[in-house]
């Protein structure tokens, strides 16, 4: 009690000496929210400093509203290929056309000659749809993108924030009795029909064009079609053949009481993982074009059989036409093969969420069983135990990668000679030297200052930023190997973060731990679990637009759905799954910040079971250390921070090893400085400041103190 006594009495003393300078940062709110502070005793006190963003870059974005319009370099001149859509459009008699960014299997990443949304637009977000009437031209894309929208497209588009839907849009650009065209190889089932059902009631028409107008202006500069070998994974990297995998499948059909005779297999990836084979169709991603017909009878895999070395189809026993034997199908002929099929007495299994309207069409109602996913597609988010070593294994190699350009940008950093393109490019060149190494799993995010805002931006030669030690910086990347793809994020600060970067960044790796921690029953589907990562951030009105997780694959897709937390796509979470855990948030026009790793679903260790059924938690795969000068522990939970030292000392253990056995003595050093554990000494100041405080006011209250 004397103790808490004395320390109350200091307490006042310290702020009747600081009173008029904590009262002039009081009055003003405009910049209270970003002050610097300073460190004064045991009490952090305002200089009401604003954080300053680069006023340099304020003409990265268009203005429409001057005479002539104000446009960025990085604007592409879109005026004579929309002349030529609307002339073509008005040969068909269509008053709409509707262009969404993806391709014939719904793929999130397509293909250079699959990006004609990009093409017309000159906007290459990868979320968006353009939609072009006799008059007008309009995108839609999500809060992620707006400012690169901005930066990427001419006046001659309008960029819709959701002030209206498309289909009000296109009823305001159109009279009843008007035509709404579009390639219904380029839809989802649901898509198409959230169009068709709308502008029917409005007496509008929505009709498939199935050869592709943007196609046909594009003709010779489109990019050609892919022609490389498609190739097998490395049988060490694999659990599973493919006959083992096609027989699961079939057991599945067996076994579903509506008895389906055959799955029809679109999406990219499946049929990749289904034959255990790979391409390089889409950058990044090692798929290729195909679809797959499985019945209990035959298969049938439509693709470019000129693609297919001897091997391959050896391997792929296409000489011959029992169960086991692969039939080889011309890619084209899949809507044909799947009408004629359909005519049968059979029941086809389809997963609406990669089915395209093109080939939906052609299949009777009765003969569909639709579920959300295919059955391959669920039966490849859960990895055997050959990919989740694969996994883990490729995520230490990786790891070592990352810790080598950490050291180079501390190194280099402060002699002003690196970019965000020249960062990106070290990176990408430290990864290649990995083992098994096949390229990068998606294009590097090397965003410093305001461009890290931009939460997918990506560094063009227009954009690039110096990379400066007074700037954060925001890396995120990933790699393709043999044995597994990767994805991390990490944000880095080389001089002193203003209070309220610190404060950010701590929230964000708040919500990263507690969502890593957490707890859950079998089978709980991730976004129940979106709010652990978030709730540090809500606590003082902070946020951040994008999901909080998604699957991911073994060299395959970056973004591996089902399997995610926070988004639309998310499923039922099941040991042996694989997903990304990565909140973030992000200052407009001033920075950003996220933390992402991938871990897998686990089990728990816990007291009871309720049931009988296992709890599941979450095993951290990725092993970089978070910024040490960026966190600050006064605000974190004991328990956060136990987590935190345990993380690390995990990752000493694991990938110090690594390191030396390349021979990497300074990033062996390097890492040993970045993993040493935090204290909880800041925790006992912290309460003694509470605690101090309490009493302090409570004192005062009582005429105690004056």
């Amino acid at each position: 009690m004397r103790y808490r006594f004395k320390l109350a009495v200091r307490l006042t003393r310290i702020l009747r000496g600081k009173n008029r300078q904590v009262k002039s940062c009081v009055a003003a709110p405009d910049t209270a929210v970003r002050m610097k502070t300073c460190k004064k005793g045991l009490f952090l006190l305002a200089s009401c400093q604003p954080f300053q963003s680069d006023k340099n870059d304020a003409n990265l974005e268009r203005d429409c509203s001057t005479n002539p319009p104000y446009l960025p370099p990085t604007v592409i001149n879109t005026s004579l290929r929309l002349s030529a859509l609307r002339n073509l459009m008005n040969e068909q008699n269509i008053s709409v056309y509707v262009i969404p960014a993806t391709d014939p299997h719904l793929s999130e990443y397509i293909a250079p000659r699959d990006a004609r949304r990009a093409w017309m637009t000159g906007f290459t977000g990868s979320a968006g749809t353009a939609v072009v009437s006799k008059r007008n031209a309009s995108l839609w894309t999500d809060g992620r993108y707006w400012i690169q929208a901005q930066r990427q497209m001419g006046c001659n588009w309008e960029l819709n924030k959701g002030e209206m839907t498309i289909v009000d849009w296109i009823m305001s650009e159109t009279g009843e009795g008007e035509t709404v065209g579009a390639d219904p190889f380029v839809f989802s089932v649901v898509a198409w029909e959230s169009y068709r059902k709308p502008l029917l009631q409005g007496k509008r028409s929505f009709v498939a064009k199935e050869h592709n107008l943007v196609d046909e202006i594009w003709g010779a500069e489109r990019p050609p079609v892919p022609k490389e070998n498609i190739f097998k994974v490395p049988a060490e990297f694999l659990g599973r053949t493919w006959q083992m995998k096609v027989k699961d499948i079939r057991t599945q059909m067996k076994n579903n009481p509506y008895k389906p005779t055959a799955v029809l297999i679109s999406a990219l990836d499946e049929t990749a993982w289904l034959f255990n084979l790979r391409g390089n169709d889409i950058p990044y991603n090692p798929f290729f074009q195909s679809y797959t017909l499985l019945t209990a009878d035959w298969i049938r895999l439509y693709v470019n059989e000129s693609r297919l070395t001897p091997d391959i189809k050896k391997y792929l026993n296409t000489n011959c036409t029992t169960a086991e034997c692969v039939q080889l199908k011309a890619y084209e002929d899949i809507r044909k093969n799947v009408q004629e099929y359909a005519k049968g007495n059979v029941k086809i299994w389809i997963g609406q969420e990669y089915t395209t309207f093109g080939v939906y069409e052609v299949i009777p109602e009765s003969k569909l069983l639709i579920h959300r996913y295919s059955p391959v597609q669920i039966t490849k988010s859960t990895k055997d135990a050959t990919e989740q070593k694969g996994l883990k294994d490729a995520h230490v190699r990786d790891a070592v990668a990352v810790i080598q350009y950490f050291v180079w940008l501390e190194k280099n950093v402060p002699k002003g000679t690196e970019t965000e393109l020249s960062g990106a490019r070290y990176l990408s060149n430290l990864r290649s030297q990995q083992n098994y190494s096949r390229g990068l799993s998606f294009e590097t995010i090397s965003a410093s200052g305001l461009n890290a805002a931009l939460a997918h931006y990506s560094p063009n030669d227009e954009t690039n930023r110096k990379l400066v030690a007074d700037e954060m910086y925001l890396i995120d990347s990933g790699g393709q190997y043999l044995d597994g793809t990767t994805d991390i994020t990490r944000t880095l600060h080389w001089g002193t973060p203003t209070n309220f970067q610190k404060e950010a960044y701590t929230r964000v790796l708040m919500g990263h731990i507690d969502l890593a921690r957490s707890i859950f029953p079998a089978g709980t589907i991730g976004n129940v679990l979106d709010i652990w990562a978030r709730h540090a951030l809500w606590e003082v009105g902070l946020n951040y637009k994008h999901g909080t997780g998604h699957g991911i694959g073994n060299f395959l897709g970056v973004h591996e759905w089902p399997v995610g937390i926070g988004s639309s796509y998310t499923w039922n979470l099941e040991e042996g799954m694989f997903t990304s855990i990565e909140p973030g948030y992000y200052q407009d026009n001033e920075f950003g910040i996220r933390i992402e790793d991938v871990a897998m679903v686990i089990k728990a260790e816990t007291k009871h079971m309720f049931g009988g059924v296992p709890y599941l938690t979450f095993e951290h795969v990725s092993l970089v250390p978070y910024e040490r000068k960026l966190i600050d522990l006064s605000i974190m939970t004991e328990q956060q921070i136990d987590w935190l030292n345990k993380y690390y000392e995990k990752v000493w253990k694991i990938v110090s090893p690594e390191l030396l056995a390349q021979h990497l003595t300074e990033e062996y050093d390097w890492l040993q400085k970045h993993t040493h554990l935090f204290s909880h000494s800041v925790l006992v100041t912290s309460s003694l400041i509470v605690l101090a405080g309490t009493l302090l006011g409570n004192l005062l209250l009582q005429g105690r103190l004056l």
